[in-house]
């Protein structure tokens, strides 16, 4: 199956512009990027800002915002302009390049992440050979932003919530792309695009139901592990321990205020979203479903997983740190490998 054409030459053709010039392609790509970026900015500020409150509120049975608009939607705008609004404290002793950058490589590499998916009706930035290896390297990106605002604040909270994060990523990185290689000895290729379409054919029938060969029907224990491995990823209970509220105020990102706690937060959410972009495509079929657009569908996917994870942050009570090393090293690693290994098995008995 052919993938889609990317969106950046969609829009040279649209406009009667030459899509093998370089410097319109490069044009365009920028164009693209930014149209792709603004959604997922708007996604997240509704779920960062509003959603999480609702949500939250629902499964403690409290009341969330309901004064700012209609069931309280204005409150977004109403704290885009408070926290904007706010002092920027630097605090003394701080290592301000790496201070000022930490939280700009966090956000930069989950948007980036977002080039190599593919999102339904032609939108997908590129579809390099080695789409699954970028996007996973580019995810890894984060922990380089987290250490640097570890370290460089100056306090030993974020210090404290920094190496937190490095163990933690290094205990769940490994299983989640051993889980993720599963799946590419399934579909045979790294190409984001391919991996979708060699989920497009149909597992088995129920009557006139056609159920779909997503990987996390042929493959329900890889699905599990990887659902598992994200939540340690993105930093969501029971593995929110580097921002751990109640015993180290709140990590990595103690010091930080104004803009540069919205570039945190806005971090934290679109690697969530970034988490369930993966997720949507590697396990859930991409953008493939019944009557709806194919963005829609990729949509609803993602918001699925992003709504999974606050289950989990409402009710899931947070494991130790010397927990959360044990479940990674000593449980999800060897369960990886054991699905990696069944896998490959599998795989050559089929071939």
């Amino acid at each position: 199956m052919q993938s889609e054409t990317p969106l950046p030459d969609t829009l040279a053709n649209l406009l009667g512009l030459d899509p093998s010039n370089p410097l319109v392609l490069f044009v365009m790509a920028l164009v693209a990027s930014g149209v792709i970026a603004s959604g997922l900015l708007a996604l997240v500020a509704v779920s960062g800002i509003w959603g999480k409150r609702k949500i939250t509120a629902a499964f403690t049975d409290r009341i969330a915002v309901n004064r700012h608009g209609p069931a309280g939607i204005l409150i977004i705008p109403a704290d885009a302009l408070r926290l904007l609004s706010k002092e920027l404290i630097i605090p003394e002793g701080v290592d301000r390049p790496a201070w000022d950058l930490g939280p700009l490589i966090m956000v930069f590499s989950a948007l980036a992440g977002f080039a190599v998916i593919p999102m339904g009706n032609g939108v997908q930035i590129a579809d390099p050979e080695t789409g699954l290896a970028y996007v996973f390297a580019m995810a890894s990106v984060a922990s380089i932003g987290l250490v640097m605002a570890g370290y460089s604040s100056n306090n030993k909270y974020s210090f404290l919530g920094g190496l937190r994060a490095v163990a933690q990523n290094l205990a769940y990185e490994i299983p989640l792309i051993l889980t993720g290689m599963s799946v590419v000895l399934f579909a045979g290729t790294l190409r984001m695009s391919e991996i979708v379409a060699a989920q497009s054919a149909t597992l088995f029938s129920l009557g006139p139901v056609a159920i779909p060969s997503w990987y996390a029907f042929v493959n329900p224990f890889a699905f599990v592990l990887f659902m598992v491995a994200n939540l340690a990823e993105v930093g969501r209970n029971p593995f929110d321990i580097p921002e751990a509220p109640t015993e180290i105020v709140a990590g990595w990102q103690t010091e930080y205020s104004s803009v540069y706690f919205v570039l945190a937060y806005l971090s934290e959410f679109i690697h969530i979203f970034l988490g369930g972009a993966i997720i949507a495509t590697i396990f859930l079929g991409g953008p493939a479903g019944p009557v709806l657009p194919g963005i829609v569908w990729f949509l609803i996917k993602i918001v699925g997983v992003y709504l999974f994870t606050q289950w989990a942050r409402s009710a899931i009570p947070r494991v130790r740190i010397d927990q959360l090393i044990e479940i990674g090293w000593k449980g999800m690693l060897v369960l990886s490998f054991v699905n990696l290994l069944l896998t490959a098995v599998i795989v050559g008995v089929i071939a």
